[in-house]
């Protein structure tokens, strides 16, 4: 049995996580669901790196699981405790001292997306196109998932990329972040390759099953 502490991306919900949980505890793991204090307008990447280690609890060596700007709070797990493996799962891959919002320029995201031949980003449509309609409805029903402004302003506090084995998990069919400039961003912050699988932004709620046979293929070594 493997512990696999998965972290949200902007919005900080756990319930992000609830299909992926579910497929890895039917297969015989131990998965925990962060809930970040993403609204609190006080909360920076120590309180978040906090609150993941509050419920990681006395859990040992876990896979520690980082979706989108949860990019910027795993390696901050990771550099605190033993972890077995960090895999990100289409990752802000934030540079020493960048914030959040200097990412997006940093990177030339939006340049990347029009290359990619994407029009102006459409919201939902862009994150939620291939998740299940009565699994979109749930996200509609549950509200806005309000991200602080004070957390883009944050800069990223490590000096350099914690030591521990690290993967990444780009979909396919991610329209935020598309599939060549993830490649070119893992590759120069990083010095990785991805491994793609079947989905979008959202591949934990479009493709749970698909996500996590990927991400236990990357547990136990691969």
């Amino acid at each position: 049995m493997t512990t696999f502490l998965l972290i949200p991306g902007a919005g900080g919900a756990a319930w992000y996580w609830h299909l992926v949980s579910a497929e890895l505890s039917r297969r015989g793991h131990d998965p925990i669901a962060v809930d970040l204090p993403a609204a609190d307008e006080t909360a920076g990447w120590p309180e978040y790196a906090e609150a993941s280690l509050v419920a990681l609890g006395d859990r040992s060596e876990p896979v520690v699981v980082a979706q989108s700007m949860g990019a910027f709070t795993g390696p901050l797990v990771c550099a605190r405790i033993p972890a077995r493996r960090l895999v990100l799962a289409n990752p802000m891959v934030p540079a020493p001292g960048e914030t959040p919002g200097e990412w997006w320029g940093a990177t030339e995201q939006e340049q990347a997306r029009k290359e990619a031949g994407f029009g102006p980003l459409e919201m939902p449509g862009d994150f939620f196109h291939d998740v299940p309609q009565d699994v979109t409805d749930e996200a509609m029903a549950g509200g806005d998932q309000p991200q602080s402004g004070f957390s883009f302003a944050q800069p990223w506090p490590l000096d350099a990329w914690p030591d521990v084995p690290t993967s990444v998990i780009q979909g396919v069919d991610d329209r935020l972040f598309p599939l060549e400039f993830q490649r070119r961003v893992v590759r120069e912050r990083l010095g990785l390759g991805l491994h793609e699988a079947p989905g979008g932004h959202l591949m934990a709620l479009s493709r749970p099953v698909e996500f996590t046979d990927v991400l236990l293929g990357l547990a136990t070594g691969g």
